[in-house]
């Protein structure tokens, strides 16, 4: 987990940059439009008064000196300060914090990340004394391994922060006149000590390295690692850049560059989204989930600050396309929800972590200013019920994870809303944020991080970021251009808020290079928006557009429900969005049967059970909602699309390989995202056992039946990975879990991974596989009619010959090949009359929800469709198009029984229709066998086609 993620370098008002200018024209206007961001934009006279904005800003200096001489007086050299002890944190002296220690590299690190804000909020005297500790005490040759990804942002970026604003003391005349580039040169030694790092053939760097020793050596302790996160490949390019234009040597910005390209060329083609964790050598996906926080953050952010300080129009293609992507897959304003890369219309979890407080200061720089308020006011929201950002917080703003480290995300996404803004309301936000400060983090020796935000409990930790970023972010939103002695204009602040100067672009600029084996021709340049915000475009003449936006959103933490946040777009919409998502479109709620009206879309129910939506643009209520209304179809004609390819999904086996099936049996089985994973791993061979209790949620009271063999459990009433612990913790070697919505199949229903539970699931050993009600009562009716039914979990059929063999079975069973028979699949009928301003959709109306969460335990959780259906589409596709459309739902937790009116509509959503020809069913009837094996023929030539499907 990135400890800090997202930032943003500066704001434009209204520089356009030339489409098809060089290079160096392109940096140069994209600094200009940097320098002149602040005059512009903050041009509106705020209402509070100066002396009261002089007052907070000396209050942040005195909580500085506050952190900072404690740190130097009870901590340094030590890396960090530990404010409830008041000493020192040192590696290997205090008890291990795991991950988190991998920032500690017994080089001061709280001084270095320190140095260019001791500038910034006027300290240049103690910044010069600050430089010559540096450069007296710091070791950079330490035997210990540290993160990669954190040496760069906070050492090397605060080396060459540091050394940037030196040489800016020295040439003002008055400080520094004695440095030399020491600062560059340390800044040089540790970019050599990194380099090792990426030696592998993808080009990602390992996510350690020894700091003497470097990778793979013996005495290294490291290099063995096979995976890294995003954000931690992809975040070095302005650190490595900055250094190579600084000294000449071309080699660290053309390492950095290799990661960032290998990353893009890695990216998920369909949705342009990037997963949160990456295998370094092989670049497969390790963990597929994607959002704008933890583990990704950063990376979305240096793409764009390369653009601005590098100027490679490259950066700024790769950032247009993932941000078109985060906008359409993982933006549901005010929140931002992680998704699976391959199937970006399904949620991933359903809670947001902290870090993804960085991304509307990113929308300032990308100049996308309604959501960016949008989001902040919503984190904002809940900051005020809980007094800081809860390190993790679900959809219905209750604390997930407790913790809050002190995090400066949010202070900068709220001085960049102000700078581009001018609203005063984000100086009352600032003052809010030091007054909590001050009241619940404020210790005698620092400030000490939130272990628990719900009891005000602390812990013993005060990490380096908090006095890189937090004071420098609160310093300058309440400063005056005259308050700071150098023009923070000319400066782009990177992840860890270092300043790296903007003439950077302009200097050594031969080795920067256009990577000609990325493919950025398939990307249409009419796509990418290549100006800077205008601020008269953005805000009108209207002094209130930022409290427009946020004035709906004032009580959504405590009154408003997470489904209902939607509305807000129908109150104060400008035409950029849609007011309803067709992810969130229910066929049974009656506002959204309103919205649609309002849109000129009509729904229709089908006599198969469909609902067919059709639009007549000239029967909107204005232009606007007609828009909305195309909008709104083009996005369900999307979601089916995607849901189309899911269906394509590589199915497991279940086959049935005793008497008398002996392997002709051969159930489609649904993966888990957890467990051993039978694509990787050999088979797993052994009878089956109901489990007791049958729904696997709780410790089983029968281990002695299901020791050594493969359970089965019902679906329902908990998550899967705690039905998977169950199991295993009676002795089971495997788990199918069947449906128990009666007369589910996967002939009508596309199968799904079964998700984790949000914690670690790497205890989870034993295969588990998913099988709907169809498939699960051949199992089930088999154990009726044999009691000892023997099973073969695969990744597919296997050959019966290597099953059988050695077992007396007639040689006919080994030699048959039962006749497969082919059914065409139904085509739908096609609306011969299309019209230019009409739209014709028809999708299911149910909706089959994912295995239950409770609401104390809010989890990651998927979600799958019901059967599909057909749509057409007359206006801007081929008449004779055909896609394949199912609705999905967003499960949502009520907001202390306020939400009733969601509750009711996702349990009558949840009510699935029979299948209209069941087979089987539980309890009822016991199928014969000869039955059994006339009905799964075609299944099993289904699965062998459908085991050639790539996901």
């Amino acid at each position: 987990m990135s400890e800090a993620g997202g930032g943003g370098g500066g704001r434009g008002c209204g520089c356009r940059v030339p489409q098809r200018a060089p290079w160096s024209l392109v940096a140069a206007t994209a600094s200009l439009c940097l320098v002149l961001a602040t005059s512009v934009c903050t041009a509106r006279a705020a209402p509070m008064s100066r002396e009261e904005k002089q007052k907070l800003g000396n209050q942040v200096l005195e909580m500085f000196d506050h952190a900072y001489g404690n740190y130097m007086e009870h901590a340094y050299p030590a890396d960090e300060l530990m404010p409830l002890t008041c000493r020192g944190r040192v590696r290997g002296q205090e008890p291990s914090r795991g991950d988190v220690d991998d920032a500690l590299g017994k080089f001061s690190l709280t001084l270095i990340d320190s140095l260019d804000t001791l500038v910034v909020l006027n300290k240049t005297k103690e910044f010069e004394d600050a430089v010559r500790k540096v450069l007296r005490d710091v070791n950079l040759d330490n035997d210990v391994v540290v993160s990669v990804f954190e040496t760069n942002i906070r050492v090397l970026g605060g080396l060459l922060g540091g050394h940037s604003l030196a040489i800016m003391l020295k040439e003002k005349g008055e400080y520094m006149q004695w440095y030399n580039d020491e600062l560059l040169q340390m800044a040089k030694q540790l970019g050599y000590k990194l380099l090792p790092a990426f030696n592998t053939t993808s080009g990602l760097p390992y996510p350690r390295i020894n700091l003497k020793f470097g990778i793979r050596k013996p005495e290294a302790r490291t290099g063995t690692e096979t995976d890294t996160c995003t954000a931690c490949a992809g975040t070095l390019i302005l650190e490595f850049a900055a250094l190579s234009r600084f000294t000449g040597a071309t080699i660290f910005e053309e390492y950095a560059r290799k990661a960032l390209d290998f990353l893009w060329e890695k990216r998920q083609r369909s949705s342009n989204l990037v997963g949160v964790t990456i295998n370094i050598h092989t670049g497969d996906w390790v963990r597929k989930d994607s959002g704008v926080g933890a583990g990704i953050d950063s990376y979305y952010e240096y793409l764009l600050k390369a653009y601005v300080l590098l100027g490679d129009d490259s950066f700024l293609e790769r950032f247009n396309t993932h941000y078109d992507a985060i906008m359409r897959y993982i933006s549901q304003p005010p929140l931002l929800l992680d998704v699976h890369i391959h199937k970006p219309m399904l949620n991933a979890r359903t809670w947001m972590d902290s870090l993804l407080a960085f991304f509307p200061g990113l929308q300032v720089l990308k100049g996308d200013i309604r959501p960016a308020i949008e989001t902040h006011e919503m984190l904002y929201q809940v900051i005020k019920k809980h007094n800081f950002l809860p390190e993790a917080f679900t959809t219905d703003f209750r604390v997930h994870w407790a913790q809050h480290p002190l995090r400066p995300e949010f202070a900068e996404s709220t001085y960049f809303l102000y700078k581009a803004t001018g609203d005063p309301y984000y100086l009352e936000v600032g003052k809010t944020l030091i007054e909590n400060l001050n009241k619940y983090a404020r210790v005698p020796c620092g400030f000490a991080a939130m272990k628990d935000v719900r009891t005000g409990s602390h812990e013993d930790r005060m990490d380096s970021f908090f006095l890189a970023e937090m004071f420098k972010y609160l310093y300058l939103l309440f400063a005056d251009k005259e308050d700071i002695i150098f023009d923070i204009e000319d400066y782009i602040f990177t992840t860890e808020a270092h300043l790296l100067p903007l003439w950077l672009s302009t200097t050594n600029r031969s080795i920067s290079k256009k990577n000609t084996t990325s493919e950025y021709t398939e990307l249409d340049d009419s796509n990418f928006d290549w100006t800077c915000p205008n601020t008269q475009i953005l805000f009108p003449n209207d002094p209130l557009y930022a409290q427009s936006i946020r004035e709906p959103l004032k009580n959504v933490v405590d009154k408003s429900c997470p489904r209902g946040i939607i509305r807000v777009e129908e109150s104060f919409r400008s035409g950029a969005k849609p007011p309803l998502r067709a992810r969130d479109f229910m066929a049974t709620n009656p506002e959204h049967l309103e919205i649609l009206k309002k849109m000129g879309v009509s729904l229709i129910h089908l006599k198969d059970g469909r609902v067919q939506l059709v639009q007549h643009a000239i029967q909107a209520a204005s232009s606007i909602d007609a828009e909305d209304g195309l909008r709104f179809m083009q996005e369900m004609i999307e979601l089916s699309s995607q849901q189309q390819k899911e269906q394509q999904l590589p199915p497991r086996a279940v086959q049935i390989i005793s008497h008398p099936f002996f392997g002709r049996v051969v159930l489609t089985a649904g993966p888990a995202q957890f467990g051993l994973d039978l694509s990787k791993h050999k088979e797993t061979r052994g009878f089956v056992a109901s489990s007791k209790p049958y729904n696997g949620c709780s410790e089983l009271t029968n281990p002695e039946a299901v020791m050594g063999k493969i359970a089965l459990i019902q679906r329902g009433q908990c998550m899967f990975a705690e039905k998977a612990r169950n199991i295993q913790n009676a002795g089971a070697i495997g788990g199918i879990v069947i449906d128990d919505n009666e007369g589910s199949s996967s002939d009508t229903a596309p199968l799904f991974q079964m998700a984790g539970d949000g914690k670690d699931t790497d205890d989870i050993k034993i295969p588990m596989l998913f099988l709907f009600s169809k498939e699960g009562s051949i199992i089930l009716d088999a154990i009726r009619e044999h009691e000892e039914v023997e099973v073969l979990l695969s990744d597919k059929a296997r050959d019966r010959a290597a099953i059988l063999k050695g077992k007396m079975i007639p040689s006919y069973i080994i030699n048959s090949n039962p006749e497969m028979e082919t059914e065409d699949q139904p085509s739908s009928e096609k609306d011969s009359q299309n019209q230019s301003t009409e739209q014709i959709l028809s999708l299911p109306q149910t909706v089959d929800l994912v295995d239950q969460e409770t609401p104390e335990n809010p989890l990651d959780s998927h979600s799958e469709s019901s059967s599909p259906a057909d749509i057409e589409e007359a206006a801007g596709f081929a008449p004779s198009e055909q896609l394949s459309s199912s609705t999905e739902s967003l499960e949502t937790t009520s907001l202390d029984g306020e939400c009733t009116d969601l509750d009711n509509q996702l349990q009558e959503q949840s009510e699935t229709e029979e299948d209209s020809n069941p087979n089987v069913s539980w309890g009822k009837k016991v199928q014969p066998i000869d039955s059994i094996l006339a009905d799964w023929n075609e299944d099993i030539e289904a699965f062998e086609m459908m085991e050639k499907d790539e996901l």
